[in-house]
């Protein structure tokens, strides 16, 4: 499905009055993302998560360089404007409930999102929509303030997937919400796996993370450290392979809760 093939971007920023240099921001980035799985990825704020979301879909800043490569199905898919061209094989859930529009109602946000899809979609396709994300028929007339987190976070997974896409990249979308509002987005997200979607869940819970997913990416300061199987992820870790990743799972709240063994692996990394 998803191929990421030694993904690097970095950014150009003037170093004086002329002269230009280039910040690197992610290094050789290696992942992929099958059907019927979802692959959580996994870091600190500033790894480097959410811009490998924007490569994804073209949406950088003109000064970033992009090397590397990423194909969707086999087909190559340019990391500058590779989003604009995939239609709806690949949809992004955003981080920010922000990008729902506050001055028109959820309904006709949805059916602006199945025509930019090319989807055909009644009032009727519309309404079943919105309850295979448990949201009710009422939601069509309301505005976004008018709902609640939770429901905001599930109107945009409707929005982005009502195109019936190959791949969700959902980025961050379970922040700020509580742990009930955000198991039922998780669910949301591995029922859609398991209908042969691929997913690509954006995370820094990963306690969360790996009770949904079926493998964890570990992304720290713009390198991809690895990938390990989610439920690897147990009792004190010892079937991780990453002691990096063991480290990380260690500091975690119920675990032995100690950031040294982290703070020593940031470290060698």
């Amino acid at each position: 499905m998803l191929a990421v093939d030694t993904l690097s971007i970095g950014f150009l920023r003037y170093d004086g009055l002329i002269h230009r240099c280039e910040v690197p921001a992610l290094d050789g980035i290696d992942l992929k993302v099958d059907r019927g799985e979802i692959l959580a990825l996994v870091g600190a704020s500033g790894a480097g998560k959410s811009l490998l979301a924007h490569a994804l879909f073209g949406i950088l800043p003109e000064n970033a360089v992009v090397r590397g490569s990423i194909s969707l199905n086999g087909e190559p898919v340019e990391a500058a404007n590779g989003g604009k061209d995939q239609g709806p094989r690949m949809a992004l859930v955003p981080q920010s409930l922000s990008h729902l529009d506050p001055l028109a109602r959820c309904g006709k946000q949805l059916l602006w999102a199945a025509k930019r899809s090319g989807k055909a979609k009644t009032k009727a396709d519309l309404v079943n929509t919105l309850e295979s994300f448990g949201l009710g028929a009422e939601v069509m007339r309301l505005y976004p303030h008018q709902v609640s987190g939770g429901m905001a976070r599930r109107l945009l997974l409707a929005i982005a997937t009502i195109g019936e896409p190959d791949l969700i990249v959902a980025d961050e979308p379970t922040s700020g919400l509580d742990p009930d509002a955000a198991e039922n987005v998780l669910l949301l997200l591995r029922r859609l796996a398991d209908r042969g979607k691929a997913v690509l869940l954006i995370t820094h819970d990963l306690v969360t993370a790996v009770s949904h997913a079926d493998r964890v990416a570990i992304l720290a300061e713009g390198r991809l450290l690895g990938i390990e199987p989610a439920n690897a992820f147990s009792d004190d870790g010892r079937r991780l392979t990453l002691p990096y990743a063991r480290a990380l799972w260690l500091a975690m709240p119920g675990n032995q809760f100690t950031t040294a063994p982290l703070e020593r692996e940031a470290a060698r990394a």
